[in-house]
Order: C-alpha cells, then structure tokens, then sequence
C-alpha cells in the first residue's frame, strides 16, 4: 500500500498529455478510425472536443483513446438513442419493458438536465449546510454499472431500499469464505480513504453555501480555478478508490468457479424478480462502516460481471456537481426505512416547479447553465468510458493503468469542478434575488419530516459536528 501511494504521489506530478499519448502503429486499411482522425487529435488530450472532419463537413468530436492511438470520435448529440447492452457473450440483455429511456443520451439530454439542475437550485435555497452534505455510498467510484441496473430494472425496484441490499446478499451467499474474506479485507484498507473522501467535500460544500449567504473575504469572490483544482484533487483518490476496487473484485471474477458461473447467471442484471430471498451473510465481528462498503462491493461486483462498459459508463443526471442538497432533500428521507420507494418524479415535478416559481431573469440564470456545461458534459463522457474501459481489464487479467486512471479521474474532477461552480454562482445570484413570497412558494414544496435524520452527515451516517478547516481558498485567497 505504502508503494502504491509514493507511486500515485509521483503520477500526480506527470503532465496528461505525457500520461496517455503513446505510439500505436497504423491500423491497416479498412480497420479502425480514418487517418483523419487521428490527425484532428494531434497535439490534444484525452476528453478534448476538436472539430473533425467528414466527408459530410466538420461536426463536433471527443479525442479518445484505441489501440491506435488517440483519435477523434464524433459526439452522439443528434444520433438516434441508443442504450447500453449487456456483454454478447453472457446472454443476458436488460428486460425492463422500455429500457431506452434510461441511456447516456437521456442523462445529459437539456431537459433531464435542466429539471436536475433546478431541483439541486430549490434543495441549496431552502437547505442548509447540512443536507448539503448527503451523499449516498454508491456515487463514489462508479464505474461498476450499478446505476444502470437500478435505473432499468423491470420490477421497478432500483430505488427501493431493500433493492441494494437483496442482490449483494444474493451475491454473497454465491462466493465462498476466501472470496469473502476478500471483500473484507479491501473493505478495512479503504475505510480511510473512503471516510477521507467524504471529509474532503466538506469544506467546498461550505465554500459554496458561504458564497451564497455573502460570508466570503472582502473584495473576493468564488474562485473558479481554485474550485476546479479542488474538485480534482478529490477525484484523484476517487480514481484510486475505484481502481484498487476493481482490482480486488476483477480477482474474485476469474476465481469464479463454473458451479458460482451458473448461479450468477440465474440472477439476471436489470430483473430484480429473479433475486431469491436469501438470509443476511454473517456480519458478526464486522464495524458497520465496513459492513456498509462490502455491501456495496457485492452489489457493484454483480452489476460489473453481468453488465458492459456501456452500463458502466452511465450515469444518472444528479451525478455531478453533488454538492447542494439535492440528495439531502430526495435520499435522506428514505434512510433507515425498510421497503420505502423515493419516487422517479420527485426530481422532474419538483424543478419544474422550482422555475415556475423564478422570475424571467432569475430563471434565465439556471437555464443558461445548460449551454455553458454543454462541453463539460460531453467531455464527462468520454472520460468515464475510457475510466470504465481501463478498469475492466481486471476482468480479464489485462494490464490495468493506473497512472492512466489517475490522469483520467484528475480530469473529470476538473470538468465536475467547472460545472459545480457554475452551479453555485447561479443559486447565489438567485437567491439573493428572490422576494419574501418567492422564499415562503419554495419552502412550501420542502417537505421535511422531523424524524427524518439531520445532518451533517458523512455518505449517509449523522455526524455530531464536521471538520471543516479554512475555506478562504477557494475565494482566491493565498496561505
């Protein structure tokens, strides 16, 4: 472990560009990307959009990377939809009667978006620092195709509370002791990274709530470069989590005897009525915080081995810029409540009606955001593909990257760092904007039950207090 932290500290040194730009030889005739592309690609970096050219004109590209080097992509904006699919080779595919309308495509679609967006805008303004803090366990190193399968599940189950929980115990009752013991032991070696990450949140979190309350150093302002900065330093030990995960389970995967091979493939990804019930695994001895992440090790192992890359790549629309509330205010509720279902509506319904509520001008304030991270969202995309493209090698007992991996993850928290401040700089310009009848329409549509847990919270566990520190970077002030 000591190792592969001086090796990381090292990587975090190397330029990108230097990190993935590597000679391939020349795919032959007929096979892989035109010249083209990899010529419009010269001099850029892994997840830059460049304007490529066709010969049916010049349209929007992303630079990724094949085994020939890096090339130009067209991006999927104007492609008919289409939606992840299952490895050909394990047989299974999604059986919800209509999968499409979850897809990478209806993710970053304007209207999933803006209704995202604008329901992050009513949680940040009638919130606090608190719920601001919520986040669930499975948005950290997701790249496993979990969300996906919750999404497309054909009971409808994927946001039921029970839903995690009955395909990880499924899954743990197929491994053997050795394969467990596994699954602990990576549990108990991330547990301070894990708690790490959450910290780190802290104090953006903070930053992002004093700027919308006017609390910020006089003559300073919100800091994007030192947002964006932050944010990737964050997913920098998010790229570490989640290459150390897929590591441990790619193991188990090519462990699986044919006797677990078949049981699996009895428990079908995006069906929940096929899980059996099963009993809880045996968790005596186990401190509840490493019981929480082998739980969600088992789930995201399923979801991996029975999923694809594509499943890996999606994302729900909430997925970035998790830093206003938005979970505080839909997820929260639900925590510690057996069986209990958070609605599919409740982000749609209310954003919609969050806007209504805004003046043309203030509402003019969120809906341009939709434009200004347009790139950014694009770019997400690629990068995550090559992320979850990198990480299935395990799979197979290919040559995983890290440094690789690194570079990508430190990018992505650039870009989600971007969108997260714009994001904050909107809230705040709208909510120093609104009147009292404003304020009184957007508290009456926050239903909060006073049994409901408060935060602050670290993932979804109630803290006492939280560790902050000095917030004052991030409005450009120097140590």
């Amino acid at each position: 472990m000591r190792t592969e932290r001086m090796f990381l500290a090292m990587i975090l040194g190397v330029a990108l560009s230097s990190v993935i730009a590597q000679d391939r030889p020349t795919p032959p005739a007929g096979q892989g990307p035109p010249q083209q592309a990899f010529d419009d690609c010269k001099g850029k970096k892994e997840g830059d959009t460049v304007q490529h050219t066709t010969g049916e004109g010049v349209i929007a590209a992303t630079c990724v990377e094949t085994p020939q080097g890096l090339a130009a992509r067209p991006n999927r904006s104007g492609q008919k939809e289409q939606r992840p699919q299952r490895d050909e080779d394990n047989g299974q595919k999604p059986s919800r009667e209509n999968p499409s309308r979850y897809s990478i495509e209806q993710a970053t679609s304007d209207r999933a978006q803006l209704h995202t967006i604008a329901f992050d805008g009513l949680a940040f303004l009638t919130g606090d620092f608190g719920y601001d803090t919520f986040l669930p366990p499975g948005k950290v190193s997701d790249y496993f195709g979990f969300q996906y399968m919750r999404d497309i599940d054909a009971a409808e189950g994927g946001h039921n509370t029970s839903f995690l929980t009955k395909i990880a115990e499924n899954m743990l009752a197929i491994l053997n002791s050795a394969q467990k013991a596994k699954l602990v032991a990576l549990a108990q070696a991330q547990q301070e990274d894990i708690r790490r990450f959450a910290e780190m949140r802290l104090p953006l979190i903070k930053a992002f709530r004093q700027n919308m309350e006017g609390q910020v150093p006089a003559g300073k302002s919100l800091s994007k470069q030192a947002v964006m900065k932050y944010s990737a330093e964050l997913y920098v030990l998010d790229g570490q989590l989640s290459y150390d995960r897929a590591k441990v389970m790619g193991e188990i995967i090519r462990s699986l005897s044919d006797e677990q091979k078949s049981a699996l493939a009895k428990l079908k990804f995006g069906d929940s009525r096929t899980w059996p019930e099963v009993g809880e695994h045996d968790k005596r001895g186990m401190p509840h915080e490493v019981n929480v992440a082998v739980m969600t090790y088992a789930s995201e192992m399923f979801a991996w081995y029975a999923g694809s890359v594509e499943a890996d790549t999606y994302f729900c629309p909430e997925r970035h810029g998790m830093y206003f509330g938005g979970f505080g205010m839909k997820t929260a509720p639900a925590m510690g409540k057996k069986n209990y279902s958070i609605s599919t509506k409740l982000t749609g319904n209310s954003g919609e009606a969050f806007l209504e509520v805004l003046n043309e001008e203030q509402r003019g304030l969120v809906t341009q955001i939709i434009d200004s991270q347009r790139q950014d969202l694009e770019t997400i995309v690629s990068v995550r593909r090559s992320i979850a493209t990198e990480l299935r090698k395990f799979q197979s007992g290919g040559s995983t990257d890290l440094s690789r991996i690194i570079a990508l993850s430190k990018r992505y928290g650039e870009l989600d760092g971007e969108m997260s401040y714009l994001y904050a700089t909107a809230f705040a310009k709208v909510g120093r904007t609104l009147t009292s009848e404003q304020k009184t329409q957007l508290a009456s549509m926050r239903h909060n039950d006073p049994n409901d847990p408060r935060g602050p919270f670290l993932y979804s566990l109630p803290i006492a207090s939280a560790k902050i520190g000095d917030t004052s970077k991030f409005f450009g002030v120097q140590p």
